[in-house]
Order: C-alpha cells, then structure tokens, then sequence
C-alpha cells in the first residue's frame, strides 16, 4: 500500500519518500485515514513503529487544509502534541519540520522543553505558532510567561501518554487541558494503557478509532536477545570484553544502566580502558545531551552508558547493538531499550546481563513480555554466586497459608535487583 492510497497532498507523500517513509507502516497505514477524518484516535504499536509520521502526516494535512481560515496577525497554536522528554520532543519537532518543507504554505512549529533557558524559546514564539511541540512543565512556564495561549488548538496529541504519567506529570497534564478548547480532534499515543491512561481516554476521546498493532507481547522485528549470565561485580570486565571482541563488528553501542552514579562510573572505566564511552542521564546539561547524540549519531562516541532517559524517544538509525548491563526495572521498559536498535527494517542485537541476584527479575521480564529466552555464558567470566534466600519476614517458616505471596516474591526480586544495581561498576 503507497502513501498517496491513505488520502495525502502529493506534498505530503513526496515529504514522506524523501525522508525515507517508502510505504507505510502498520501504524501509519491504520492511523493516517482517520486522523484525515477528523476523529479522535486512540493508538497503540511498538517502539520504532513509525507513529511518528502517522500523526505528523495528517495533522499536517488538516493544518494546511484550514490555513485560509487562519486570521491576520500573529498565529495562533492550532496544534499541540505533548510528550514526555526533552529528547522525545527534539525529535518529534524534527521529524515535523522535515515533513512540512514540500508545503506551499509551511506552518510555523516551535519546539519548546526544559532544561535549558526559556529566554530563546519565548524568542522563537514571538509572533506565535502553529504547531507546538512541548515537555509539559515547560509549555505551563510559557503560557504563566504570556509567550503563549492555548485558546485555539483544535488537535491535542499526546505521545508516548504512559511515560507522561509514569514521570509525574497527571497534575500539569489537567492543568493544560483546562487550557484547551472543549471541541478539539485527541489523538492517544501510548505502548501501554495503564488504568489512568484508560480513564483519561475514556474521558477525553469521543467514539476514537482504536488502532493496535502491537503484535504478539514482546515480539521486536529483527532483533536477536541474549543473555549472558555473570556476577554482577565482573559486568564491567564482561563489557569490555565484548567491546573489544566485536569492536570492528558493533560500531556503535549503547549500554542501560540503572542509576546516574552507574553511568559516570561505566563510562569512565570504558575510556580508561581505550573505548570512546561517554555517560547520558538527567544531570548532564541538555545542550550536551543533544551533542552527545549527534556525536553518537556520527560515529564519534563508540559507547552512550545511558540511564532509561535514552530508551524511548531516541531514534539512532542502524545502531547495531543495545546492552542490558542493569536489567530495567519495568519489564515495558525491557522491550523500548531494545527497541532502540533494529529499526525501519534494520536488524539489531540486544544482550542483557544477568546475575543470580537478578535471576527472579529476568524471569518476571520474560513472563510479562512472552519471551522464553536461553542463557549462555562467556569463557573466563563463568558466574560462581549463588541466588540470596527469600527471607521469610513473617517468621512463621513456610507454614501453609503463611508463606510469602506472590507480590512479596516480586518485591524480594526487585530488591535484589536493587541491590545488585548498587554495585554497578565494580571490578
């Protein structure tokens, strides 16, 4: 199925082949149509399925299509997509920059986000805009400053919406919508549907189309798992093992750790050892987030030792290789780290590391993503501990209908997971 099937200006279309769209995708093809309709949409797919483009293709569509309507005098915010990142909305605001310059007529999109000075970004509203693409705390900061109303917007996107609310933002997620008209086109955009995404949903979308293509659980196109069993205080010498071992093959990898302190740490041991490693997490300035991805993007960074703030939302086309040095804590977040690497076609490797203590956790990640996966081990790093007992804390010894439940079993699991992420970095 061609895009010019879906109902697409030939602009449109001819945006989407040169930025490297040549058919749709499952997404693109199910979400395109309806969104051009004009009705809400609720949509669900996998990681690097390409909803990017489903929502950006026809929102673009019905913005030029109403674009005699706009009055004179500065624009007025007619579209707005909330996500959840800095990094997420670079890229979003990107990929709707580069779809938009066939138009006759190119809407004005500004990208706004925190971390950095909002001094520009007011800069860039003067005049106002057409499109918005925004972090949700920083358009609230815009709209206190009068750099911005949302009086006008008549499509509200919401990408990645679990993640929103998994990073705290329900309340400025309310506030914003008291901002916005009572009659607008909603468009839902989420790997998971949580309860309070669902009673958002049921809320906000009016008879949406509902679009699902994720698949059978845990499947990811092209990517082959592994998992490497190692004592959690020799990962570090593992890694480099691997790297150094497959340097001419990988390229380029990128590492998952669990916390900020594991990322510094990592990193720092990797370049000390000869291999262009560099952190990425929440405390490093955004302006030297965004020159790590590009370095990254260009090869000159072998490693990114990254915290889960780089597994949704960063698009690194042909990255060979993801590591699971830390497992994640969410087994969703296991299959958007992976997700990272094989992607628009492409095939990928995903190698997680894992230790007697985080043992339980993986088996809980295969089990709620359908995944079944073999262990192996590398020669010369074979494990020799053993898995910690469960402690009983009710004392009672096993005694029948005392014995721990099944979240209890869960909550050991993830402290011991926990635990063994404290040691992140150790020799």
């Amino acid at each position: 199925m061609p895009f010019d099937s879906l109902g697409l200006a030939p602009a449109l279309v001819q945006a989407a082949a040169r930025c490297g769209f040549s058919t749709p995708t499952p997404i693109q093809a199910a979400a395109i149509p309806s969104i051009l309709q004009g009705r809400d949409l609720r949509g669900s797919a996998q990681t690097g399925s390409g909803k990017t483009a489903a929502f950006s293709l026809p929102l673009l569509q019905r913005l030029v299509s109403q674009q005699p309507e706009r009055p004179q005098g500065p624009r007025r915010v007619r579209a707005l997509v909330l996500v959840p990142t800095r990094e997420l909305a670079a890229q979003v605001g990107g990929t709707m920059y580069e779809l938009a310059q066939d138009l006759s007529e190119r809407p004005k999109i500004v990208t706004v986000f925190g971390g950095v000075s909002i001094n520009p970004q007011m800069m860039n509203l003067r005049g106002g805009a057409d499109i918005v693409v925004a972090t949700p705390g920083r358009l609230l900061d815009l709209v206190e400053h009068n750099a911005l109303r949302l009086d006008a917007v008549a499509m509200l996107v919401l990408d990645e919406a679990d993640r929103l609310f998994d990073l705290g933002f329900a309340e400025e997620l309310g506030r914003i919508i008291e901002l916005l008209p009572k009659r607008r086109q909603n468009l839902f955009f989420s790997a998971t549907f949580p309860p309070a995404i669902e009673a958002l949903a049921d809320r906000m979308l009016q008879e949406p189309a509902i679009v699902d293509v994720q698949g059978e659980p845990g499947t990811a196109p092209d990517i082959v798992q592994r998992v490497i069993e190692v004592d959690a205080g020799r990962r570090t010498q593992l890694l480099r093992h691997l790297l150094k071992q497959h340097e001419n093959e990988w390229g380029r990898v990128l590492v998952f750790v669990a916390t900020q302190h594991a990322a510094q740490t990592v990193a720092e041991k990797l370049y000390r050892n000869g291999i262009y490693a560099v952190p990425f997490h929440g405390d490093i300035a955004q302006g030297t987030r965004s020159d790590i991805l590009s370095q990254f993007k260009q090869s000159r960074w072998d490693v990114v030792v990254a915290t889960d703030l780089a597994a949704r939302g960063i698009d690194i086309a042909q990255l060979p290789v993801v590591i699971n040095y830390d497992l994640p804590r969410s087994p969703t977040d296991y299959i958007h780290r992976i997700g990272r690497t094989g992607r628009a076609g492409e095939s990928g490797l995903a190698i997680s590391f894992v230790s007697a203590a985080t043992e339980a956790h993986l088996r809980l990640i295969e089990k709620r993503n359908g995944l079944k996966l073999s262990r192996e081990r590398v020669e010369g790093f074979e494990p020799t501990e053993t898995a910690p007992p469960v402690v009983d804390a009710s004392g009672t010894g096993g005694i029948k209908g005392k014995r721990p439940s099944k979240k209890d079993k869960l909550r050991a699991a993830a402290a011991a997971a926990a635990a063994a992420a404290k040691t992140s970095g150790a020799d």
